[in-house]
């Protein structure tokens, strides 16, 4: 029988590369996340997201993938993770993996086999002759490098690669490839996996004929999100294999609606995905994506989440995050690291009172904040160099530098800092990326211990939300729309209210409780500051204050 046991924890996601060394290598791996178990429990973790374990070239780090079925030696081997899978089941914890089947790294058994034209691999891709003499098979923009062809001189031919050159496009339109999947699922699940989180599972199908763009900008995008045979194909996922396992399925989708959403994630029979990360309330500071900043607005960050969690709530369910992999700290965005405990735990309040299933990413708990290199040549991320590399033949090297330094997913991968000791206590020898410099202060150790920390703060949120009534199944609405300082929400079941009040802002601000809520008679449950005192039914903000209210 499925179950719905997703909607009742909350999930930690690893990126194993910077989580913990284990054997001393400076590279983080699946000895280091077993000693670490008991820690995630602690903390109140239900799950484990496992970003790509896989055998990889890591051109993008395991999300470019050479072996779907075998452990990368970085981490371990399948006997490792197996041990890792057991105690994690053990201690309550269920296990979800990266599944990537957009594209697979071009250093796979498969495509190596497709550069042969005559291999019954070749239509494992996508591959294309150039319009004529040097150009490319279509007019679209690439999302890594700035187009997704490249030229194979075995083939004669180009292969579309919508990421990094090193990560070629699957044809699933191929029945084979999809039936290779379907394996792939079978042999996780068999083993005892939980479920998985499909990267960018929209950009699956594409438009046939992969025509021209007239659009001005992401040429191409509107030809391979969502594309025609999308739904057919994640239905015959589900039918022929998700179906047959108590698991949960996650998709990842980016420049996705609620209403499009609701086409995947509704309904029982028919549920293509379980729930589907988004990115909108990632662009409140930024137009798309990070290397397009802009001024924080908070009135776009507050119409993302209440957008979401009206669009969803009764049909669907949501997933809930400010940290991942993919862009930089939080508090370094949207909190203060001046301010740094204070809009932490504010930042914390903010999100994980909502309807929804919550996924923390490793050192968000203890507030780990941007990196700041001071060259180009020690950044990791592909991105952050072919941007880099793009933007200063139009931009001085300082400029495109500040911005990497802003915008980089590398902020998000810096080995977690578990102690005050040499290297953050990730490992005992040098890391294999550069650690922040604040670990001295910012560590896991220095606020275990201490009652005020982030740390504990973290803890005793998802110990009061676990399996927590009103917040499974209770209304959302939210207050003060308009506010450029304030987000305010409650949550409402059986009689039950919690008012949530978040200040994204240094500046006192006024604050006046709604009419229906008396503060006077309500208890405080959670507060970021020692001094909670109200006037009447109102109360002057303090920076980046956090209060939720129970009545």
């Amino acid at each position: 029988m499925k179950t719905e046991w997703y909607k009742d924890i909350v999930f930690y996601q690893i990126w194993p590369r910077s989580f913990m060394d284990g054997n001393d290598d400076g590279i983080g791996d699946l000895y280091g996340v077993y000693s670490k178990l008991e820690y995630l429990k602690e903390l109140g973790i239900g799950g484990i997201w496992f970003s790509p374990l896989y055998v990889s070239p890591n051109a993008d780090y395991g999300y470019d993938i050479a072996d779907y079925r075998k452990i990368s030696p970085d981490y371990g081997d399948l006997e490792t993770f197996k041990k890792v899978l057991d105690k994690a089941h053990s201690l309550g914890m269920k296990v979800i993996m990266d599944l990537v089947v957009n594209h697979t790294s071009d250093e796979h058994e498969w495509f190596q086999q497709s550069r042969d034209k005559d291999s019954p691999y070749r239509d494992y891709y996508i591959w294309r002759k150039g319009r004529s003499r040097n150009r490319l098979p279509n007019n679209w923009d690439g999302l890594f490098e700035s187009k997704p062809w490249q030229y194979d001189e075995k083939s004669g031919e180009y292969y579309l690669h919508l990421f990094s050159r090193k990560q070629a496009d699957l044809n699933m339109d191929n029945p084979v490839v999809r039936d290779e999947v379907k394996d792939i699922m079978r042999f996780w699940l068999d083993m005892g996996v939980d479920g998985f989180r499909e990267d960018v599972i929209n950009f699956i199908s594409k438009k046939d004929g992969l025509p021209n763009d007239i659009m001005p900008i992401l040429k191409g995008f509107r030809f391979f999100q969502n594309g025609p045979r999308l739904h057919k194909y994640l239905n015959e996922f589900r039918r022929d294999v998700l179906d047959k396992y108590d698991c949960f399925v996650i998709g990842e989708a980016p420049m996705m609606t609620p209403k499009k959403a609701l086409k995947f994630i509704s309904g029982e029979s028919d549920r293509l995905l379980d729930a589907m990360f988004n990115f909108n309330h990632m662009e409140a500071d930024c137009l798309f994506t990070e290397y397009l900043p802009r001024p924080f607005d908070l009135r776009k960050l507050k119409r993302a989440f209440s957008r979401w969690q009206k669009g969803l709530y009764g049909k669907g369910w949501n997933a809930l995050y400010l940290e991942n992999h993919d862009h930089p700290r939080i508090i370094s965005r949207y909190g203060n690291e001046k301010y740094h405990n204070q809009s932490g735990k504010m930042l914390a309040v903010s999100f994980l009172f909502q309807q929804g299933t919550p996924f923390i990413y490793q050192g968000q708990e203890i507030g780990m904040t941007n990196i700041t290199l001071d060259s180009i040549d020690k950044y990791k991320d592909c991105v952050a160099i072919n941007r880099y590399n793009i933007g200063i033949k139009k931009k001085p090297k300082e400029k495109m530098l500040a911005l990497i330094q802003h915008a980089s997913r590398d902020s998000a991968r810096t080995p977690v800092q578990w102690s005050g000791e040499a290297n953050g206590g990730f490992s005992s020898v040098a890391p294999w990326f550069d650690i922040n410099m604040n670990y001295p202060e910012i560590n896991v150790r220095s606020q275990e211990d201490e009652t005020d920390s982030l740390l504990n703060f973290y803890r005793a949120l998802l110990k009061y939300r676990n399996g927590n009534p009103i917040i499974r199944h209770g209304t959302y609405k939210e207050y003060n729309k308009f506010s450029s300082d304030l987000y305010v929400y409650s949550r409402e079941y059986k009689g039950k209210r919690l008012l949530i009040i978040c200040s994204f802002s240094e500046k006192s601000v006024n604050f006046n409780a709604p009419r229906r809520y008396d503060l006077g008679k309500a208890k405080l449950l959670f507060s970021n500051y020692n001094n909670s005192e109200i006037q009447g039914n109102k109360f002057i903000t303090k920076p980046y204050e956090a209060r939720v209210y129970e009545f």
